[in-house]
Protein backbone atom coordinates (compact mmCIF):
# COMPACT_ATOMS: atom_id res chain seq x y z
CA UNK A 1 0.00 0.00 0.00
CA UNK A 2 1.26 3.89 -1.52
CA UNK A 3 2.24 5.96 1.12
CA UNK A 4 -1.29 8.27 1.05
CA UNK A 5 0.69 11.65 2.40
CA UNK A 6 2.57 10.52 -0.60
CA UNK A 7 0.38 10.68 -3.06
CA UNK A 8 -1.61 13.58 -1.82
CA UNK A 9 1.67 15.33 -1.99
CA UNK A 10 1.88 14.26 -5.37
CA UNK A 11 -1.62 15.89 -6.13
CA UNK A 12 -0.77 19.07 -4.07
CA UNK A 13 2.30 19.82 -6.23
CA UNK A 14 0.22 19.02 -10.21
CA UNK A 15 -2.58 21.20 -8.76
CA UNK A 16 0.51 23.89 -8.19
CA UNK A 17 1.72 23.09 -11.80
CA UNK A 18 -1.38 23.65 -13.37
CA UNK A 19 -2.40 26.91 -11.51
CA UNK A 20 0.95 27.92 -12.82
CA UNK A 21 0.33 27.46 -16.52
CA UNK A 22 -3.21 28.54 -15.80
CA UNK A 23 -1.42 31.94 -14.81
CA UNK A 24 1.17 32.43 -16.99
CA UNK A 25 -1.65 31.63 -19.84
CA UNK A 26 -4.13 34.62 -18.12
CA UNK A 27 -0.92 36.79 -18.21
CA UNK A 28 -0.61 36.39 -21.59
CA UNK A 29 -4.17 36.94 -23.18
CA UNK A 30 -5.29 39.78 -24.54
CA UNK A 31 -9.01 41.38 -23.54
CA UNK A 32 -10.47 43.88 -25.52
CA UNK A 33 -12.87 46.37 -24.18
CA UNK A 34 -14.76 48.88 -25.97
CA UNK A 35 -17.71 51.61 -25.78
CA UNK A 36 -19.26 53.59 -28.13
CA UNK A 37 -20.16 50.96 -30.51
CA UNK A 38 -16.53 50.46 -31.05
CA UNK A 39 -15.16 54.16 -31.87
CA UNK A 40 -13.12 53.92 -28.26
CA UNK A 41 -10.63 50.65 -27.72
CA UNK A 42 -8.70 49.33 -24.88
CA UNK A 43 -6.55 46.18 -25.56
CA UNK A 44 -5.43 44.87 -22.02
CA UNK A 45 -3.49 42.07 -21.23
CA UNK A 46 -4.40 39.31 -18.43
CA UNK A 47 -2.59 41.45 -15.73
CA UNK A 48 -4.50 44.57 -16.58
CA UNK A 49 -1.56 46.85 -17.94
CA UNK A 50 -3.09 48.40 -21.41
CA UNK A 51 -1.66 47.87 -24.23
CA UNK A 52 -3.15 49.99 -26.89
CA UNK A 53 -5.85 52.76 -26.48
CA UNK A 54 -7.28 53.75 -30.03
CA UNK A 55 -9.76 56.66 -30.57
CA UNK A 56 -11.75 57.33 -33.29
CA UNK A 57 -11.03 60.56 -35.79
CA UNK A 58 -14.36 61.96 -35.16
CA UNK A 59 -14.57 61.71 -31.45
CA UNK A 60 -11.74 64.31 -31.20
CA UNK A 61 -13.76 66.81 -32.39
CA UNK A 62 -16.74 66.47 -30.21
CA UNK A 63 -17.33 67.09 -26.25
CA UNK A 64 -14.05 66.39 -24.12
CA UNK A 65 -16.50 65.28 -21.43
CA UNK A 66 -18.19 62.44 -23.23
CA UNK A 67 -14.60 61.01 -24.65
CA UNK A 68 -13.35 60.78 -20.94
CA UNK A 69 -16.43 59.14 -19.90
CA UNK A 70 -15.98 56.64 -23.45
CA UNK A 71 -12.31 56.26 -22.17
CA UNK A 72 -13.55 54.99 -18.74
CA UNK A 73 -15.94 53.16 -19.86
CA UNK A 74 -13.42 50.94 -22.69
CA UNK A 75 -11.31 50.63 -20.35
CA UNK A 76 -14.15 49.48 -17.60
CA UNK A 77 -15.09 46.90 -20.48
CA UNK A 78 -11.19 45.61 -20.60
CA UNK A 79 -10.88 44.98 -17.00
CA UNK A 80 -14.80 42.93 -16.33
CA UNK A 81 -13.07 41.01 -19.72
CA UNK A 82 -9.83 40.37 -17.73
CA UNK A 83 -12.08 39.11 -14.13
CA UNK A 84 -14.46 36.70 -16.50
CA UNK A 85 -11.70 35.45 -18.59
CA UNK A 86 -9.75 34.45 -14.82
CA UNK A 87 -12.82 33.07 -13.48
CA UNK A 88 -13.27 31.12 -16.42
CA UNK A 89 -9.56 29.64 -16.60
CA UNK A 90 -9.97 29.26 -12.83
CA UNK A 91 -12.98 27.27 -12.66
CA UNK A 92 -11.58 24.93 -15.24
CA UNK A 93 -8.35 24.36 -13.04
CA UNK A 94 -10.73 23.78 -10.32
CA UNK A 95 -12.76 21.42 -12.05
CA UNK A 96 -15.58 24.03 -11.78
CA UNK A 97 -15.46 23.47 -7.46
CA UNK A 98 -16.76 26.60 -5.80
CA UNK A 99 -14.17 28.42 -3.97
CA UNK A 100 -15.21 30.04 -0.73
CA UNK A 101 -16.37 33.84 -0.48
CA UNK A 102 -13.13 35.82 -0.35
CA UNK A 103 -10.79 32.76 -1.17
CA UNK A 104 -8.43 34.81 -3.28
CA UNK A 105 -5.63 32.21 -5.56
CA UNK A 106 -2.69 34.22 -6.01
CA UNK A 107 -2.74 36.63 -8.69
Amino acid sequence: MKNPLAGLMQQAQKMQENLQQVQDEIAAAEVYGESGGGLVKVTMNGKRLVQKLTIDDSLLKEDRDMLEDLVAAAFNDAVHKVSLLKQEKMAGLTGGMELPAGFKLPF
